[in-house]
């Protein structure tokens, strides 16, 4: 049998084609909510999103979209949906063993496949399209479960509405794989998810973003398991010195910690200081510096979102 391809993403969340139309056309027409605070009218649309769209392999961090997206899958779908994690470098172990931890809590499916990003030189090259390949490979291999696994009929991600706003080149991977963004048609942002998530009861509601590792380093400076290994190994040090909110970005010989400003004044000691310097230098690190502009997510982007995010 042959690959099924799932429903084109631009499916009504009744099931209607609307042919081509994008979402930012839809947001012009009206037809995607933009939210004032309805977040329970929205969480309604997801579920009927979920339930028209049937039996749905979600592609699964652990992080609070893709969370809270298998949570509501699981109650509307039960048995007929399944999270898929992905196993690689450039996942931390720790978020990796949290999401497993989180699925078997709330008691729904979870099973981890193999990805190779890092093997693709396109992606180890990482240029400023660096999460294009990374997603165009996962949803390969979740492209190859559906295959095998024919009661499913389509693919899911965790892309929410404050998503289309940012520099996204996963985004076009997903479309040109056909996987569906179901809080993004139900018009859900960060904020709302996170709030539905807490009304939920959900313990992932306010767990700080955490984007792959690879995100951390610098554009240009290839991507390797080496590389990964100590910018996950340093922010464990961080995340032991009691930092919630943080990131580790890699400049070659030079790291620059960001840390939420509201935790900065724990970091603007002596003794502090000392801490991070010899855990950075034991991992190889030559200079070790702290980024007074605090903790922002995103500030390797690129300052503008180049004509072409991913290959033709």
């Amino acid at each position: 049998m042959g690959f099924r391809r799932p429903p084109p993403p631009e499916a009504a969340i009744g099931g209607g084609k609307l042919g081509t139309v994008t979402v930012a056309a839809r947001e012009e027409k009206g037809e995607l909510p933009v939210f004032a605070g309805d977040w329970t009218g929205a969480e309604q649309r997801l579920r009927q999103a979920l339930r028209a769209g049937g039996p749905v392999l979600i592609a699964y961090s652990g992080g609070v979209d893709s969370a809270y997206l298998a949570w509501v899958a699981h109650q509307e779908l039960g048995s007929g949906m399944l999270a898929l994690i992905a196993d690689s470098a450039s996942l931390a172990r720790s978020q990796y063993e949290q999401a497993l931890a989180f699925a078997n809590r709330h008691g729904f499916a979870c099973e981890a496949i193999r990805t190779g990003e890092v093997e693709r030189a396109e992606y180890a090259r990482n240029g400023a399209d660096r999460c294009f390949f990374c997603k165009d490979e996962l949803f390969r291999q979740m492209e190859r479960e559906l295959d095998r696994r024919p009661r499913f009929r389509s693919l899911a991600y965790g892309a929410n509405r404050d998503d289309q706003f940012d520099y996204r080149p996963g985004a076009e991977a997903a479309r040109r794989h056909r996987v569906r963004a179901p809080l993004l048609e139900a018009g859900l942002g960060k904020a709302a998810v996170r709030e539905l998530a807490r009304q939920s009861g959900l313990e992932v509601w306010d767990r700080p973003a955490s984007p792959c590792l690879a995100s951390r380093v610098l554009h240009g400076i290839a991507i390797t398991p080496a590389v990964l290994g100590r910018i996950e190994a340093g922010e464990e040090a961080l995340r032991r010195m009691g930092f919630r909110q943080f990131r580790a970005r890699d400049h070659g010989d030079l790291i620059r910690i960001e840390i939420a400003r509201e935790e900065m004044p724990r970091a603007l000691n002596l003794e502090s200081a000392g801490a991070l310097t010899a855990a950075f230098k034991g991992l190889g690190f030559r200079y070790v510096t702290l980024d007074l502009e605090g903790f922002r997510s995103g500030s390797l982007n690129p300052a503008v979102t180049p004509p072409s995010a991913a290959p033709r």
